[in-house]
């Protein structure tokens, strides 16, 4: 079981990356007078932030919804989870830089036990 969710995920990496690559370019188109090493940073910043912890969590319904349901609804929901537990450990006292690492691995791990528990 474990190892077909693997294997899953491994397969479902090579999309995300077009995905990726497929921002990338537009951000060039977009911001055409920006380096490209700029442009690859706030891409991967984005989907650092949204769409792998989106991925993550959603790969819980991976029997029900396909791949790019699930990467759309992912990344909305992780960009509600991020915005709210970023605001609940700022009242913690956590340094909003810490923010930015802390929440989407900490999605990511959930994401991760829940579909191995399932």
């Amino acid at each position: 079981m474990k190892r077909e969710i693997f294997n899953l995920v491994k397969k479902e990496f090579m999309y995300i990356a077009l995905l990726l690559l497929l921002v990338l370019i537009m951000f060039k188109i977009i911001f055409f007078k920006e380096n490209l090493i700029v442009l690859l940073r706030n891409a991967l910043s984005l989907f650092w932030l949204f769409a792998l912890p989106g991925y993550f969590i959603m790969l819980y319904w991976k029997d029900k919804l396909e791949f790019m349901e699930r990467f759309l609804i992912g990344v909305a929901l992780a960009a509600g989870a991020i915005g709210i537990f970023s605001y609940y450990l700022g009242l913690i006292g956590v340094h909003i830089r810490y923010h930015a690492v802390l929440l989407p691995l900490l999605l990511i791990l959930v994401g991760i036990t829940a579909n191995l528990r399932k």
